[in-house]
């Protein structure tokens, strides 16, 4: 079922709902597992940041192990700049309802958990619309982080045990970088972890 977005000039997270309606044929529920988090699985979406299977090198006199190049970082064209922020946030009730989902067109975003604590990770590709058939779920390990691709949609950050803070890498600059869609309510989508 394809919904489409409403979209904003933010300098600040402040998209603005959009309620599509549902199209013939939506399914009237979507039950998910979260899987675990793998590089192959979430290509499609952006990148696992993740020290295990990276390229890796000595530095500081063999004091300091380096992890490089872990993500393609985007800020997108123009007068944009790469911001690093930290997002503390609190933990979600489970199953999560899947209610929207989020977009950034002008440049990528990054979580990385400061405290090892696992996520919820819930996207859909890339595009116009969202089919909520294609909406997938993954669950962390608490030492991933991830980088989500220009475009890509996805729900806010989502931790299921505790509060937790996250490095977010972001864009800054001129533009409309936020498109949010709302799950139509006909239509349910459930997330629950495996196990």
């Amino acid at each position: 079922m394809p919904v489409g977005p409403k979209s904003r000039g933010v300098s600040v997270d402040d998209c603005q709902p959009h309620f599509p309606a549902p199209a013939p044929g939506t399914p009237a529920a979507l039950a998910l597992v979260a899987q675990p988090l793998t590089r192959e699985a979430f290509a499609a979406f952006g990148d696992v940041i993740e020290s295990a299977h990276a390229r890796s090198m000595p530095i500081n006199a063999g004091m300091t192990t380096r992890f490089h190049d872990l993500a393609r970082v985007d800020p997108g064209p123009g007068d944009s700049r790469v911001l690093v922020n930290i997002f503390e946030t609190q933990p979600y009730a489970m199953p999560l309802q899947v209610g929207m989902l989020e977009r950034h067109p002008l440049g990528s975003q990054a979580f990385v958990p400061m405290d090892g604590s696992r996520f919820l990770v819930v996207v859909a590709p890339a595009g116009d619309t969202v089919r909520v058939e294609d909406i997938r779920a993954f669950v962390t390990d608490g030492r991933q982080g991830v980088n989500y691709a220009r475009g890509v949609w996805h729900h806010p950050l989502v931790v299921t045990q505790q509060p937790a803070s996250f490095v977010v890498i972001d864009r800054g600059g001129a533009g409309p970088n936020c498109d949010e869609i709302l799950v139509p309510p006909a239509c349910v989508v459930r997330v629950s972890l495996a196990g």
